[in-house]
């Protein structure tokens, strides 16, 4: 896991440098820098394999051919090395690095679909003169590019590419849309101009001035025949699971799990316990015993006797983090600066919480991210399951029942009557009963039932892409590499060959995952039907220890005059939440995307260090 730069062109040594070391809180354990009259690569390295410099990179081939720069992780790199030195490669080092590359001067672009992990690589063939570029089947790990007057860049992050920009400017139109901050990750367009986001699941070569991109990845065509019954499924879930867990716990450092106590990171700890005590765990982290807790007192948010429970039930200690929001106030500029983007909450609880993972030596987190937006965990998703149910009373009654108990019990929360509830879905859905996708003209569209496509945009073009990059950014400005087993793409194609009913059953969400999981967690865990999800409590924290910091900002003229927000409806959208002791969640989240332009100009494209 790392921070990469590359330019094709001329560019002098010092900017290639400052571009790379841009990157330093990505790769805190060294860089390094390959200069050319023709091609420049740059990496910053967080050492997780090999922690030798036999793992170094820019890494070129025996040959001297190819040369590459990569961020991220191959799990199964132990069996595509077994493939490469039974074909004759030899190997020098024990990285996965060394593997990718192999693995490329051995297949080109097919080496891609042999690879389980997440990545960003770029690889450098100097007989052709040509650079590969590609990302992981779902954008685990960022990339981005620029033309310039002198050639082409690419890096990680946006910020590396600053220094080769004519200038520095919002994409105006994209910041100030609030309505997009959930949907524009699944695209090429960025918030700073003259950025562009290369697309998840595909490859590309930059030859002679020209970027041919192609797609490499289709999660439709990879659908599997899964099991018939639900007992079948969820069998093949478990297996599966736990496998994906076993292939993330390969680790030369220590590796922890961030634990919320709900069903997702709880699986994920009892999948790691299960991977670290089976024989056949290669090359798996032995130092794994850590489970961390972000901690909200007072706030609906609180889940730490959730965790509490866990951890106690798979014997591990827990790490119970207390976040202090007042305390932290002076670093929200420089967190978005490392955060770059724009999200519904701030991201001072979340960078804070893999900091302080980080200062307990854990370079590794395993977490549960991807479960809600496969099987149905969100309530949003559980309600497009009543399109599927037809007029069937059981049915429509296990969906509303699950939908009804997935709300936290908090005021912040409020909750709609079942009956209202039901008459506005289906009003809704007589309005437009087609789910749309950009991938929509697909056979195996067709085979998706309702819920299906609901889910497909999820994790394609909206929820998923935008949790996958916050998550990579809130770990990364820490130097901490998360790792997600319910993201492994066999998982992933499963959870799109499964009907509706495997997802939504029996009154709850996510029905196949505690099927499968059942005997491994504690019951009041697996069926613990709440869902609250890790969160900033944007509504507590506003009108506590920022209600004088956002009524300062509202009345500076700075703010008054930045063109990136309307002034006067983020007022009253930040009184809405001040003045009323009932605010709703949904109105802190307004409140704060109508004033983080600001934030996030003076912050990134400012450049300044504390509010």
């Amino acid at each position: 896991m790392c921070g990469i730069f590359g330019f094709v062109g001329r560019i002098k040594p010092e900017t290639a440098k400052a571009c790379t070391d841009s990157l330093a809180h990505r790769g805190p354990d060294g860089g390094g820098l390959l200069h050319r009259p023709d091609v420049t690569l740059g990496h910053r390295r967080l050492a997780i394999l090999d922690l030798s410099d036999a793992g170094r990179q820019p890494m070129t081939s025996p040959d001297g051919r190819y040369t590459i720069v990569y961020n991220g992780e191959i799990y199964n790199f132990l069996e595509l090395r077994a493939r490469l030195t039974a074909l004759g490669r030899s190997f020098k080092s024990e990285s996965d690095t060394e593997v990718l590359l192999a693995a490329y001067a051995q297949w080109g672009p097919e080496c891609l679909p042999r690879c389980n992990g997440m990545w960003a690589m770029a690889v450098w063939d100097d007989a052709e003169k040509t650079l590969f570029l590609a990302r992981d089947r779902f954008g685990k790990k960022p990339l981005f590019h620029a033309r310039t007057q002198s050639g082409f860049a690419f890096a990680s992050e946006m910020k590396a590419l600053f220094p080769l920009l004519p200038q520095i400017r919002p994409n105006e139109e994209l910041v100030r849309d609030s309505s997009r901050i959930m949907y524009y990750e699944a695209t090429p367009e960025c918030l700073v101009r003259g950025v562009t986001r290369f697309p998840a699941g595909h490859w590309g070569v930059w030859r002679k001035g020209e970027l041919d991109l192609r797609r490499w990845w289709h999660t439709l065509d990879h659908l599997p025949e899964s099991p018939k019954s639900f007992n079948g499924q969820a069998k093949r879930f478990r297996e599966l699971f736990l496998d994906a867990c076993s292939l993330r716990l390969r680790s030369d450092v220590p590796v922890g799990c961030a634990l919320s106590g709900g069903l997702d990171s709880s699986s994920t700890l009892a999948g790691v316990a299960r991977a670290a005590r089976t024989k056949d765990n290669a090359r798996g982290s032995e130092n794994w015993q850590h489970a961390f807790c972000a901690s909200f007192k007072g706030t609906p948010l609180e889940e730490r006797p959730f965790a509490e429970r866990m951890a106690a039930h798979v014997g591990v200690p827990l790490t119970s983090l207390e976040i202090d929001p007042a305390a932290n106030l002076g670093n929200l500029y420089r967190h978005l600066r490392l955060f770059e983007e724009m999200h519904l909450t701030m991201p001072l609880p979340f960078i804070l919480t893999y900091g302080a993972i980080r200062e307990q030596n854990i370079r590794v987190s395993i977490d549960g991210h991807g479960a809600d937006e496969c099987f149905a965990g969100y309530m949003r998703h559980v309600r497009e399951a009543l399109a599927c149910a037809g007029k069937n009373p059981s049915a429509i009654s296990s969906i509303i029942k699950a939908w009804f108990r997935g709300f936290p019990r908090s005021p912040q929360f409020p909750l709609p009557r079942p009956r209202r509830f039901l008459m506005d879905y289906r009003r809704e859905h007589r309005r437009s009963p087609e789910v749309r996708s950009k991938d929509a003209d697909h056979p195996a569209w067709r085979g998706l039932d309702h819920l299906g496509k609901a889910l497909y945009v999820a994790v394609h073009e909206s929820i998923l892409p935008t949790l996958l990059r916050n998550y990579d950014r809130f770990s990364m400005a820490n130097g901490v590499e998360i790792r997600m087993p319910f993201m492994d793409h066999r998982l992933v194609i499963l959870s799109f060959s499964l009907p509706w009913r495997s997802k939504v059953r029996g009154g709850f969400s996510k029905a196949v995952v505690r099927r499968g999981m059942s005997g491994m967690l504690p019951r009041e865990i697996a069926y613990r039907p709440t869902k609250i999800g890790f969160n900033a409590p944007i509504v507590d924290w506003m009108r506590g220890p920022f209600r004088e910091f956002f009524l300062d900002t509202l009345a500076s003229p700075d703010f008054r005059q930045c063109s990136l927000v309307d002034a006067d409806r983020a007022s009253r959208r930040v009184a809405a939440v001040l003045d009323n002791p009932l605010a709703t969640y949904a109105e802190g989240e307004r409140a704060w995307t109508s004033v983080v332009p600001y934030f996030w100009e003076q912050a990134l494209i400012k450049g300044k260090d504390t509010p």
